[in-house]
Formats: C-alpha cells, structure tokens, sequence
C-alpha cells in the first residue's frame, strides 16, 4: 500500500483557474420552447470564464450571425465609427447568457477555423489599422456602452487563433491565411492600438496551435518591435498531463528569455487526442468516456503545480470534443465532474501539496477557512490494462470524510461516510475525499 499524505498546517498555496472552458451554456433566453438545457449544471460547476473561439458555428451561442469579427462587423469597407456599422445582437445575447451562469468570456478577436475547402474569414484583413479600430469599438461597446452596449468586467481580450496552424508553405490555410511575417505585423498594430486605448485590459494571443519554433520567432519579434502581451495563448492535445506539463516549461522558458516572463501562461485549447488521422475515432470515444474525464481530472491537478496560469478545456460546446455534456440531452456526461468538483475548490482557503509522489497518481487537496479538507485523487494513464492502486490518505489527524467516486459505473456518486482513508482506486478513475 502506497501513502499520500498531506501537512494541513502548512501554508497553503492559491487555487488558479484550472476549470475554465471553451463555450458556454447551451441555453437560450429568448427561445425556450424545447425545455432542453444544461444551464444549472454549467451555472454548478463555477466556471469562472469562457472562451468564445468556435462558438459562431454552434445555433445555441448565435450560430453564424455571432462572435467573429467578420460577423460583428460584416461589410469590411463600412465606417468603424458608425454604430449601425454593426450587429451584435447574437453575440450580446450569448455573453449575457453565460454571464447568467456566473461565467465571464475570455473574448476571442478573430474568426472561427475554415475547415471548407474554400477560405473567407480567416484571410489576412485588408486593412490592418482597420481591423483594430473595429475590436476597439467591439470593446467600447461591451466594456463602455458604446452603441447601446454594457459596462461588463470582460478582462480578457485575445487577438486571433492559431496564425502558426498550418505553416507558410500549406495552400489551404485555416486559421490565418497569410504568412508568418504578415502575422507579426498584423499583432503589433492590434496589440499596440488595443493597449493604449485600453490599458486597464489585458490583451493577449497569439492562441499558438502548436509550433514552438514559431512561438520564438513571434516572441523575439514581439520584444524587437516593444509589443505589449499581457497573456501568452497556447494549445495542446495529447494523451499524458506529462506531455502538457513539460510544454508549459519550455514556452515558459521563451517567455523568460524575450522578457515576457510575467505574462499569464494560458492554456485555452486542450484535450485528449491520440492522433488526428487513423486514432481520431478511437479519440472521440476516449473523450466521451471514463477515461476522458479521468484524463481531464490529472491535467487539472498536475498543472496547479506548473507555470500554466489558466486552464481553458475544449470544449463545452455541443461538439465532439465535448465529454461535459450529452449532444442529445445536454445533461451531464463523466468529465463533468472533474470540472465541478475543482469549481469547489475556489470556496477555499488555498491548496496543499502532498509528500509524495506515486505514478499515474494525481492529487489536489484544499482546506477551507475553518479547517476542513477537500481533496481528489486520480488515477490516470492511457494504458488502460493498469491493476488497481491501494493508497492511504494520511491528514495527521483523525476525521469524518464522506467519500465520492468517479468510475466506470459511478458518477461522481456519494459511496460511503468513513473515517478510514485506505483506498483501493481503479486506473481511470477519481475519488474525491469531502471533510464533514
């Protein structure tokens, strides 16, 4: 039997927003005649940001008359400064609705991917100088009223999506159809424009798909040229927390060396994805599954002790990438719990390290104001012929633990009040250890 044991009285360490999505709740407002919803559950979860990347392709969020810039603004050669020059009231719609369930979006400026063998959006705009006059006033009016618009606590403002995507060389670009150097001018003149009219904000990108090579260029450039980024965005999919762990260092390291080292490190893309060609069928069903959420519950804890500011899963949108939530039912399928159970952990007082560290073990523990404990324990690997693991869970103390689990069988299911913490856990699967 292996141990894990946690010193409560130690200091404890911030929990970071590590249960952040990509889309919001499936609900809408105006239109409920389907009675069809999973807003109390995403509301439950305390998903403290959303990122609307993708979103526009989705009815629920607004469907193609919402959130790109290229539909906010649809007639690229209107005036920037006329209000009428806009239509924002689907986007308005589904930043009110998530906002409803107590989530703020992390407001992505740019376009949803192309995947059609014709690209229109995804372009190089015309005008770059233009193109940030336009997500000033998109700002202007979510932040300031502009335009009959809000004053909402939107902090978070990302310039683009995966420009690094498909290289320079691919003919059929889908998320930035120009070349790297027209990137790089294309961020300074957004990033310089949007900061000195909104200094307060932080304004980041560039949502790097995965070139690293391409992430030191952009930021050696960036310093060259004296570009502000408050945050660095970033993406992986891929199949051990290891993996993710080990990239956040090393972009961490780039951020250091061209003296963007305390710009948030933000993870807004990620999943399980065994590949994207021959695997992907076996993928979707990994995602859907215990294993999936399993999965998402060891990346979660293992990056509370890495460089990574925030976590954003994707996705919550009613998609395939989506193991949060039924496509038919919108209710709440096994990775829903790893979210909500870490939405617990912001009520409290901060997060204590365990001593050890056991393989393919994953832990957070937490102590609230008044003493008691939360703590989660996963059992992850992407072997799924593991034998179970027996562990102790030693607090230095006696205690009452009502004990939940997360398995094969089970959905984050109360199973036994106990005060005996010697588990037996299952490989890919969860237990959460509650202090009554």
């Amino acid at each position: 039997m292996e141990k894990l044991s946690f010193d409560l009285s130690k200091p404890v360490t911030p929990f970071k927003i590590l249960n952040a999505t990509n889309g919001g709740p499936w609900h809408k407002r105006h239109a409920m005649s389907q009675h069809r919803t999973n807003f109390e559950n995403y509301k439950a979860a305390n998903i403290p940001y959303s990122r609307n990347h993708d979103s526009g392709v989705i009815g629920i969020y607004g469907g193609p008359y919402s959130h790109d810039i290229s539909k906010i603004f649809p007639d690229f050669n209107a005036d920037p400064e006329d209000p009428a020059s806009y239509d924002f009231a689907c986007t308005d719609e589904s930043v009110l609705c998530t906002l409803d369930a107590g989530t703020k979006t992390f407001f992505r400026l740019g376009e949803t991917i192309e995947h059609q063998i014709k690209k229109h959006a995804t372009l190089p705009p015309k005008d770059f100088k233009k193109w940030a006059v336009i997500c000033e006033h998109v700002i202007r009016h979510y932040t300031q009223g502009w335009a009959e618009g809000f004053k909402l606590d939107i902090d978070y403002w990302e310039i683009w999506n995966e420009p690094d995507l498909d290289g320079d060389e691919s003919l059929n670009k889908c998320t930035w159809g120009g070349v790297k150097t027209e990137f790089f001018d294309f961020y300074e003149i957004a990033a310089k424009h949007l900061k000195e009219r909104f200094p307060h904000l932080k304004i980041g990108g560039p949502a790097l798909a995965w070139d690293e090579d391409w992430a030191k260029d952009f930021l050696c450039e960036m310093q060259r040229r004296n570009v502000p980024l408050d945050f660095f965005s970033w993406h992986i999919y891929c199949t051990e927390p290891v993996q993710m762990i080990e990239k956040s260092k090393r972009l961490q390291n780039l951020l250091d060396k061209y003296g963007y080292g305390d710009s948030e490190s933000i993870l807004n893309e990620w999943n399980y994805v065994k590949d994207w060609t021959v695997g992907f069928v076996d993928t979707i069903k990994t995602i859907q599954s215990v294993k999936g959420a399993a999965f998402t519950m060891a990346c979660i804890s293992a990056s509370q002790h890495s460089p990574i500011d925030m976590l954003m899963y994707y996705d919550t949108r009613p998609a395939v990438f989506c193991g949060v939530f039924d496509l038919y039912t919108y209710e709440p399928r096994k990775t829903y719990y790893p979210l909500y159970w870490y939405g617990m952990f912001y009520d409290m007082k901060g997060e204590i390290s365990s001593y050890e560290n056991i393989e393919n073990i994953y832990s957070l523990c937490g102590v609230d104001n008044s003493g008691k404990t939360l703590t989660i324990i996963t059992y992850y690997s992407d072997s799924d012929s593991l034998s179970p693991k027996e562990i102790f869970v030693d607090f230095h103390r006696k205690g009452k633990y009502e004990i939940y689990l997360l398995d094969k069988e089970t959905d984050g299911t109360l199973v036994e009040t106990t005060e005996d913490l010697h588990l037996t856990i299952d490989v890919n699967s969860c237990i959460m250890i509650k202090e009554i």
